[in-house]
């Protein structure tokens, strides 16, 4: 892997380069094909690639919470949020948990709580839903945080998971999610990786829900290559 910039020299300290303000902070990770698609045939697993999987984990290792939706987690078959023991030693040494908290956002509490992602967490996690949703057995799961009435406030969930010490909060989407969170003026980072492959017509863009008032100027922090994946990441 090599960073292109801001310098040309190879550098492996991935934390290093993906470390973040000490203030809260909101970070997206997304991969997406050169013509914009944000999956494969319902997956984004084709789009990825080695380098992309290091990163991934990576920014596991540096949050406190990962925030996902419950379409996500259903369709990309999500695995309780585990980390390897190397990673888990590293949080350790630098203060944090051993492990970070998964945060689903569902308005209809319709999961699973059978699911590996609660059956299997090491940590329990956290469900964000409507203050008029009925959690039912996920109560007996996971914590259930309120927010919002016809639809999930994301700035006041935000707010509460921040209030639990939750202060770097790491998005993995999925689409609506991210369009949301971007609405919601809550987005300070975006990762993404530039998968060199062209998905064709059809395939959804990384980002979907309503339009915004004006488009969110981000900065280009730095740029990585492996194996033509090209890695970018942008805050503001």
């Amino acid at each position: 892997m090599q960073l292109l910039w801001p310098s040309a020299s190879p550098d492996a300290d991935l934390a290093g380069l993906y470390r973040t303000p000490q203030e809260p902070w909101l970070r997206l990770n997304f991969v997406s094909s050169l013509d914009g698609a944000g999956h494969v045939d319902g997956k984004s697993e084709p789009l990825s690639g080695p380098a992309d999987k290091r990163v991934f984990g990576v920014l596991r290792m540096l949050c406190d919470a990962l925030l996902v939706g419950a379409g996500t987690v259903r369709e990309e078959n999500y695995h309780a949020l585990r980390l390897d023991e190397k990673r888990r030693a590293w949080r350790v040494e630098h203060g944090m948990s051993e492990y970070p908290t998964l945060v689903i956002v569902s308005a209809r509490c319709d999961l699973d709580p059978r699911h590996r992602v609660f059956a299997e967490a090491p940590v329990r996690p956290i469900v964000v839903t409507r203050s008029h949703a009925s959690p039912g057995p996920l109560a007996e799961v996971a914590d259930i945080v309120s927010a919002g009435s016809d639809e999930v406030d994301l700035a006041a969930a935000v707010a509460q998971l921040r209030a639990r010490g939750l202060r770097q909060i790491l998005s993995e989407g999925g689409p609506r999610l991210f369009g949301s969170l971007t609405a919601a003026g809550l987005v300070d980072e975006l990762c993404l990786t530039l998968s060199p492959l062209l998905a064709g017509p059809g395939a959804d863009r990384i980002t979907t829900g309503a339009p915004l008032d004006g488009p969110q100027s981000l900065t280009l922090r730095h740029v990585l290559l492996d194996e033509g994946l090209l890695l970018l990441r942008y805050s503001r």
